[in-house]
């Protein structure tokens, strides 16, 4: 009895470049490439089924930008208000009109999660292999380019609080907020001292009950203008002069301003320290709330617009309580210092879990790649992996900063291999470059993932020094063959 044959597989559809994620780097990425390649074959494969990744995913109540919109939209498209901090839809709608209007849309592949990319040094080329609705596809590339991401899409990070099973009320994470969620008339719990929890505490106040932010220790918060005074004065100018002027006043500012809190920790601590207090109702202590155990800078400072947090506290629609938890109760959490706090809906702002590159599993020639392993080179390619780039933003400024460079670079090496006819690059790990941590932040979402993430070196080019104007020079400037790099 002869054996059925087998259906050929199909031939993998081939791409000259695979973008994967279609978020704030993905869009970036793409409409660089249709501008300075526009010959070159390209899709953007996303997972979920729309795109805008953080600024879709995230619903709840208030999510904005910590970062400022002049330095966190597209150096080439600018931000189109004088808001400074921006909600969630605004940025949403930002990204989505920039897809639109570069075509790039329509080159988003939705409900495309990549699984797994083979790279063949013999073919110069990856094997990408994609779950789709209709089943599991493979794709060829000659260049992948890594716009996932640093945090898990699918869940955030949850810590198990002792006694949380018999609370009777509702435990939500924000990265997961439910639609049918209302908080009208409801005390509200907000654990956390970060980002997250210092937009939601406003956001919530005024209709719930009380809102309480109850934060382990404390974290540095700034207020900031909700409308950048900048723009605002020069918005009878032409886009194209004001935006530039208004970016570059930001980015120096925040380099200012990081290098200060680096070298001059106490001034920057009275500086904080006095503008919080200015705005705090004589009840809440400045010390015992507003103050942090480390330097500022040594993990990421917190801005509210127009002191939206402390408006709410000093109207005693919100409070904030430093303190550790004991154990949830039916009705709330019991504080270590046996203070009941009664809560209907408890939050739990407790930070991302890191997931470097979305947690595709790459390989090279046949041998899986260890992450921790791997060197990052100028902070965006990995030691020893041919043809892949990553974008992974700035934590001391906005994450577009980083973004545009990285697309910078990708766009000169396109015309440096089209130019010398070579297919490949690789960055060669020199074994006399010492290792430091990939980042050199105390945040406790960093903290916990450190040990699978790839290192950094204590040297240029594999040396990250989060410092714009030094990566303005060595990625948008410097050449592209510099010693470092081998070309095939």
């Amino acid at each position: 009895m002869s054996t059925p044959e087998r259906a050929p597989e199909p031939t993998p559809e081939h791409l000259d470049v695979i973008v994967i994620g279609a978020g704030l780097s993905g869009i970036g990425a793409a409409c660089r490439l249709r501008e300075e390649h526009p010959g070159r074959s390209l899709a953007l494969l996303e997972m979920r089924e729309v795109s805008g990744g953080t600024w879709d995913l995230f619903r709840y109540p208030g999510i904005r930008s910590d970062s400022d919109m002049f330095t966190f939209g597209y150096r080439w498209r600018p931000w189109p208000s004088d808001t400074a901090l921006a909600d969630g839809q605004l940025i949403l709608d930002y990204l989505r009109t920039v897809a639109e209007e570069r075509g790039v849309d329509r080159l988003i592949r939705y409900q495309h999660k990549v699984l797994g990319a083979a790279w063949d040094s013999a073919a110069s080329r990856w094997t990408v292999r994609v779950g789709t609705p209709e089943g599991e596809r493979t794709f060829t590339t000659d260049l992948l380019w890594s716009c996932a991401g640093y945090y898990d899409y699918e869940s955030g990070h949850s810590p198990v609080f002792p006694g949380q099973e018999r609370y009777a009320g509702r435990l939500v994470h924000p990265q997961q907020w439910p639609e049918d969620l209302d908080t009208t008339g409801k005390r509200v719990v907000v654990i956390g001292s970060g980002a997250t929890a210092v937009t939601l505490v406003p956001a919530l106040a005024g209709t719930a009950e009380h809102v309480t932010m109850l934060q382990r220790s404390p974290t540095y918060i700034l207020s900031r203008p909700g409308r950048d005074p900048w723009a605002k004065a020069m918005a009878k100018l032409p886009a194209r002069i004001s935006y530039p002027l208004v970016r570059w006043k930001n980015i120096l500012l925040a380099i200012g301003t990081y290098k200060l809190a680096k070298s001059r920790p106490t001034v920057v601590k009275g500086v904080v320290r006095a503008g919080v207090k200015r705005q705090l109702p004589e009840h809440v202590d400045v010390d015992t709330h507003f103050k942090p155990s480390y330097d500022p800078w040594d993990q990421r400072l917190c801005f509210v617009p127009d002191g939206d947090l402390f408006k709410v506290l000093r109207r005693g629609e919100a409070s904030i309580v430093t303190a550790a938890i004991d154990t949830f109760t039916e009705t709330g959490i019991r504080l270590d210092d046996g203070t009941e706090l009664e809560a209907d809906v408890v939050v739990s702002a407790t930070g991302l879990k890191l997931l470097p590159f979305g947690g595709i599993p790459l390989e090279v020639d046949g041998r899986p790649v260890e992450l921790s392993e791997t060197m990052s080179y100028k902070a965006l390619m990995l030691s020893g992996i041919p043809n892949f780039v990553y974008t992974i933003g700035y934590t001391n400024a906005s994450w577009t900063l980083k973004a545009d460079l990285v697309a910078d670079y990708v766009c000169r090496m396109l015309r440096h291999l089209d130019e010398t006819g070579k297919r490949s690059f690789v960055a060669d790990r020199d074994p006399a470059v010492g290792e430091r941590p990939f980042l050199d932040f105390s945040s406790g979402y960093v903290q916990r993932a450190l040990d699978g993430l790839p290192r950094q070196g204590d040297r240029a080019p594999w040396k990250l020094d989060q410092n714009y104007l030094t990566d303005v020079r060595t990625i948008r400037r410097d050449a592209i063959d510099d010693g470092v790099l081998t070309f095939r």
